[in-house]
């Protein structure tokens, strides 16, 4: 298993719609095997291919739930069904989220609460759970990466404004911008 670089927004496989995964072989065995150990080296409860660098629709995930779901997982051609996202302003303590593709910051994001998944493994076999509260977040924080879309892609005005500044101001937004798990310090501080 290796550890890959985690691209950075502005690199373009983030910013366009994965493509369904057609061969469930040793190859894509391999590459999720490289998603888990990159996304435990780097502390995170998710990681889309894209953002390795790999245009195709396939994320990790590890993040414990109440819902009997396993801790632990891997959707290939993922597909959600979400409850309606309430259209009140998100909480500024409770809401916030991270991402690995813009490391260090957090900004709070209205999601729904609820999300009915349903995908493949890594051997073509079909897999679907239901996913409450955080863990429902964290389906659909990796879901949008497979469609082009960066959770400060959707924040509201405001969080809009500032994600921006803060992106500039790191020198973000351009290609070629990553960071090493394992190897660079902890974004986030774990």
């Amino acid at each position: 298993m290796t550890v890959h670089p985690v691209v950075i927004t502005g690199e373009p496989v983030l910013h366009r719609r994965a493509a369904e995964v057609v061969n469930f072989d040793d190859e894509l065995r391999t590459l999720i095997a490289d998603m888990v150990e990159t996304n435990d080296a780097a502390n995170g409860v998710g990681l889309a291919a894209p953002q390795i660098g790999v245009g195709l629709r396939i994320f990790v995930y590890r993040y414990a739930n109440d819902d009997g779901a396993p801790e632990q997982g891997v959707l290939v051609n993922p597909t959600l069904l979400l409850s309606k996202v309430p259209g009140s302003a998100p909480d500024p303590d409770e809401e916030v989220e991270g991402c690995l593709s813009v490391p260090g910051l957090h900004f709070p994001l209205k999601r729904a609460d609820y999300a009915k998944v349903s995908g493949f493994d890594g051997y073509g076999q079909p897999v679907s759970f239901e996913a409450s509260g955080w863990f429902a977040r964290v389906m659909q924080h990796e879901y949008d990466h497979l469609d082009g879309k960066l959770y400060v892609d959707k924040l509201n005005d405001r969080y809009t404004r500032k994600a921006k500044k803060a992106i500039k101001a790191s020198g973000w937004g351009v290609p070629g911008a990553s960071w090493m798990p394992g190897v660079d310090p902890d974004p986030f501080g774990h």
